[in-house]
């Protein structure tokens, strides 16, 4: 039975991250995966490109039972110290929307600087392995697998969650966790797309499909996001759309600010003046894309020429434009979900270097805890700053 100092089951990027951290300190390290290919889920994000971290990265970006337990690991190891290992490797990144980084030479690059550091500090990797039963002895984990036998002192679990199973993603976490009795929360699709009735989806929001605009969209208890959502022949998708369903519950109504930038009775009463026999379709297409306003006056308000609107009138119709009320029937669930909620529960494990309380030498990293961060490059800089926590003390 080979036997390693460290071995980590997971090779995406907190699992990559923990594994350099760790040969960084002469421990030798074994680091398994059952797919064929290192950092699967890194090499799709962001669209091939990689939003690997966000300039604005706080601990407000994060949902967590216990919304302090990641501020250790965040100011620990910060989206500085990743830029700057990114441009250690003469790498290149971009700045899109609201902090968002974004690599230049694409995923691929980005996945091959990891191995590198991997190689660097003589991390062993191993990929299609299986792990077909893990046992504690004494002060070691024996680890089998479909190829062989391994046995290690620190293990370190760091597959994440179910979301897009499609790429091989299972609840592993969950199972591991319970064989040692240690408390989690179940997962939950987040950074989702909404999904409607059909007789909504057929009368109004198939139609709309591709159509892209940006809105102020909120939740019944009043959590909101300012971006874009996009329509779909599902549902309702897009940055602001997803950000959402981290937060909506089941029953809940989502509310949709057409206008999030206008005073829009004063534009209402401004176009009123300025275009009194225009229809009010013509007027919101000045805003709105063209399809958008059309089936609005056609399922939602009231078309009408501007003039015969009252000042009544235009409060109510400011008000639909503002607060437009939608009920989803539910999301697109772990099959497309960006992310999981739920997980390890974090008063299980020490937040500075995420080994469990109940049981020593072994630790939990990356999504596979219960903190989830919003869109942008959030849920990485988790990965790195909690893999890079857990590989200063495996």
């Amino acid at each position: 039975m080979k036997n390693y100092d460290v071995i980590i089951i997971g090779a995406g990027a907190a699992g990559l991250m923990c594994a350099i951290e760790a040969g960084k300190r002469n421990k030798s390290v074994l680091l398994l995966d059952k797919a064929d290919k290192v950092g699967k889920k890194i090499l799709i994000s962001g669209g091939g490109r990689c939003n690997f971290t966000n300039l604005y990265t706080e601990p407000d970006n994060y949902i967590s039972a216990n919304p302090h337990f990641c501020k250790s690991a965040l100011s620990r190891y910060t989206q500085w110290d990743f830029i700057a290992l990114l441009e250690s490797h003469s790498l290149s990144w971009t700045e899109k929307a609201l902090g968002q980084l974004f690599c230049d030479q694409k995923a691929g690059a980005f996945v091959d600087l990891l191995v590198d550091e991997c190689k660097t500090v003589d991390v062993d990797i191993r990929l299609e392995s299986t792990i077909e039963g893990i046992k504690k002895t004494n002060d070691n984990f024996e680890i089998d697998t479909n190829t062989q036998p391994y046995q290690c002192h620190s293990l370190v679990i760091a597959t994440g969650g179910p979301s897009i199973p499609a790429m091989g993603a299972t609840d592993f976490a969950l199972t591991v966790a319970k064989q040692f009795s240690i408390k989690t929360l179940p997962f939950n699709a987040a950074l989702v797309p909404f999904t409607f009735p059909r007789l909504e989806l057929e009368s109004f929001i198939k139609d709309l499909s591709g159509i892209s605009t940006n809105v102020e969209i909120c939740s019944e208890s009043g959590q909101c996001f300012k971006e874009a959502i996009l329509f779909t022949h599902r549902g309702i998708s897009g940055p602001a759309a997803l950000q959402l369903s981290s937060y909506w519950k089941q029953g809940e109504s989502i509310h949709i600010n057409l206008f999030p930038d206008d005073d829009i009775l004063a534009w209402l009463s401004e176009q009123q003046n300025a275009h009194p026999n225009a229809e009010l379709k013509t007027i919101l297409a000045y805003k709105l894309p063209r399809r958008l306003a059309a089936k609005l006056c056609e399922n939602i308000i009231t078309n009408k020429i501007m003039k015969t609107y009252n000042h009544s009138a235009l409060k109510n119709l400011a008000k639909l434009l503002t607060d437009w009320r939608l009920m989803p029937s539910g999301t697109e669930g772990l099959r497309t979900a960006e992310v999981s909620l739920g997980g390890i529960e974090t008063n299980e494990l020490s937040s500075k270097t995420f080994e469990t309380k109940k049981v020593s030498g072994l630790y939990f990293i990356g999504e596979s805890i219960d903190v989830t961060g919003h869109l942008g490059g959030f849920n990485f800089q988790w990965a790195w700053a909690s893999g890079w926590c857990a590989g200063q003390y495996v």
